[in-house]
């Protein structure tokens, strides 16, 4: 311990006694060059006898290791053993200990001063770094207060603050040549979704995707003379996920590019933020729903096999599976098809109606029906708006049309059937004929077919990418087959017909269809006299032979997607009919029937399944393919 500038030391010799000698702290003076063992609380003190001088560091450190210290002064306690015999120093005062004190208080202090000082400019320091590298959300009111928004960050959550001027473009109107709408040197904004992006050093690339199918190039480069900013933008970028919504501002370019649907432009990035983030792990990616049967099955046999992606896996996420561009296509063949449904039918002089969906009972006999409660009576789901277009006509609404939804309970789990779909259907008076409607049907379909491979050609190319087809051949007039004919055929297909008076199978089905192909080269055909057993009640009875009836099919590729027939509009004669086939005439039928009791024009009609003529007229494999969100009897969500 420190006493007035002497260390006070207690020392053993070997073999002498014990003895206390005072070393000046200055002098550095010599002590007896006997061989001492110097027994030391800390390495703080052996180091402080280091500095005494060589000759007492030599002899205190390199004492010999065989040196034995007595057992008394081994067994005595260390504050003994180094404690000083000498008598005490004087007692201070208490002005000087309270002087002692205030010094070693100021001192703590003004450690504890530079202490805070210094931790104040590290944390102002990492405050200023990280306020220079943060990347703050952007609320964008305004065009002409752009230059005030950082040019890269999230989106605010848009939720109709302000319009803010900007003009956004569609891609397809982005090009590299001088007479695109948006050529080289404009500036546009665009909204998009995240197709693909790779961030690799100083320079970014991305492809920004519309529409599902229409893709355009975007690129940033570090700029050499805003390193600080090229940096943050690289960063932001980094953030980005595939499958995210984004605005991106850019300047059209020339370019060569072929991972995008714009292969002559790309944009230079001025501006970018994310609107919606996707999550980074998505149940699927995108370009592996886009890939053809054929693409993922040549793939098993590589390095680098693609996945195969189970139809429950893409139906549970059905949004996603619809990004695909074949599939986000198909959408749009099937809008398509309603509007030229609606064209051709208000050409020919039709109204478009919308009946009841909740009814009293059963619209189709035969058909498994939904149930409900209503209000402590049992309603049902309908089957189709049969009974309601019927009741139209009895309104003098001569010919009328409706595209609505149609539940069938029937518990099918095959590729062609869904429990919900889209019925298209028509009704119409007759003069003297169900031959009128069929020509009506025809011209429909006509319209359809020619008008879908001119007018959504993009949308059809796109399609057969992914699922090989070609265009459906037809015939200018109707090509009607009639039941007998039909029988012969498959009988010469090696099919047992029986008493020819049961339902086609599918199978008997598809080898008409491709002897009528063969025969008469088309693929839309009509087959009309079905056997009255298997035709609903409402189905007027051919005249010549009661056992089969004045009703039809249409096929597209040997498939059923219309039934049809001529209604029976007396009411003595569809209440036997009710009768035979063991119906029970409830509320619903009673007013169908009176319907006609007031008088009704003779007429005919047919409903035709949405659903099935996308998925036929495609070439799909399944029809869940040609359903936004099909309804089978193991699926209700989503």
């Amino acid at each position: 311990r420190h006493l007035h500038g002497f260390i006070r030391l207690t020392i053993t010799s070997v073999p002498s006694a014990r003895r206390t000698e005072l070393i000046p702290l200055a002098g550095r003076s010599m002590v007896s060059t006997t061989p001492m063992l110097l027994f030391l609380s800390s390495a703080g003190v052996r180091r402080a006898v280091g500095s005494f001088g060589p000759s007492v560091a030599t002899a205190f450190l390199n004492a010999p290791t065989s040196t034995v210290m007595p057992m008394a002064t081994r067994q005595q306690p260390l504050s003994t053993r180094f404690m000083s015999t000498d008598a005490p120093a004087e007692e201070k005062t208490e002005e000087e200990k309270a002087a002692i004190k205030a010094q070693r208080e100021a001192r703590k202090a003004e450690k504890e001063r530079k202490k805070a000082e210094k931790a104040a400019k590290k944390a102002a320091k990492a405050a200023a770094e990280e306020a220079a590298n943060r990347i703050d959300d952007v609320t964008y009111l305004s065009a002409s207060e752009q230059d005030s928004y950082e040019p890269m960050g999230d989106m605010s959550v848009v939720m109709s603050r302000s319009r803010s001027g900007r003009e956004f473009v569609n891609v397809g109107d982005i090009g590299g040549s001088d007479d695109a709408k948006y050529g080289p040197g404009k500036t546009v904004w665009l909204r998009g979704r995240l197709n693909s992006i790779r961030v690799k050093g100083g320079s970014c690339f991305l492809v920004l995707r519309q529409n599902s199918f229409d893709t355009v190039q975007a690129c940033f480069f570090k700029d050499k003379e805003n390193p600080e900013q090229s940096a943050k933008m690289i960063k932001y970028l980094k953030t980005l996920t595939t499958e995210s919504m984004v605005d991106l501002e850019g300047t059209v370019t020339t370019a060569d590019v072929r991972s995008a649907s714009i292969q002559d432009a790309e944009l230079v990035i001025k501006r970018i933020h994310s609107v919606s983030k996707a999550d980074a792990m998505l149940p699927f990616l995108v370009e592996d729903a886009a890939r053809s049967e054929k693409e993922v099955e040549e793939s098993q046999d590589t390095d680098r096999p693609f996945p195969r992606l189970g139809q429950e896996l893409r139906l549970d996420h059905r949004w996603l599976d619809l990004r695909a561009p074949a599939n986000n296509a198909i959408m749009r063949v099937q809008s398509a098809i309603c509007q030229l449904f609606r064209e051709s039918l208000y050409s020919q002089g039709f109204v478009e109606i919308h009946t009841p969906k909740l009814i009293a009972g059963e619209s189709e006999s035969g058909a498994g029906v939904f149930t409900t409660d209503y209000f402590g009576t049992t309603a049902c789901l309908a089957q189709s708006p049969q009974l309601y277009k019927q009741m139209a006509i009895s309104s003098d609404l001569d010919r009328v049309f409706e595209i609505g939804p149609v539940f069938r309970a029937e518990n099918s789990n095959t590729r062609r059937h869904l429990c919900e779909f889209t019925g298209l259907d028509l009704e119409m008076s007759i003069n003297e004929h169900y031959m009128e409607t069929l020509e009506v049907v025809h011209i429909m379909f006509k319209h359809i077919f020619e008008n879908l491979e001119t007018r959504w050609a993009k949308e059809l190319e796109v399609i057969r990418t992914q699922y090989e087809s070609e265009p459906v051949t037809f015939t200018d007039e109707p090509c009607v087959l009639h039941w007998p004919e039909a029988m012969e055929i498959l009988k010469e297909k090696g099919f047992d017909m029986g008493d020819e008076l049961g339902d086609l199978t599918g199978a008997q089905e598809l080898a008409l269809g491709a002897a009528v192909k063969e025969k008469y080269g088309t693929d839309f055909f009509m087959l009309d006299k079905y056997p009255s057993n298997i035709r609903p009640f409402y189905t007027m009875p051919d005249p010549a032979d009661a056992r089969f009836s004045n009703s039809y099919d249409m096929f597209i590729r040997g498939q059923e997607i219309c039934s049809g027939a001529q209604r029976c509009h007396d009411p003595e004669l569809v209440t036997e009919i009710i009768n035979q086939k063991g119906i029970e005439i409830g509320d619903g039928l009673k007013t169908y029937i009176e319907s006609f009791r007031h008088g009704v024009s003779p007429h005919a009609g047919a409903g035709i399944g949405l659903e099935r003529v996308v998925f036929l007229y495609l070439g799909l494999d399944n029809v869940r393919k040609a359903s936004m969100f099909p309804r089978d009897p193991n699926r209700c969500t989503p």
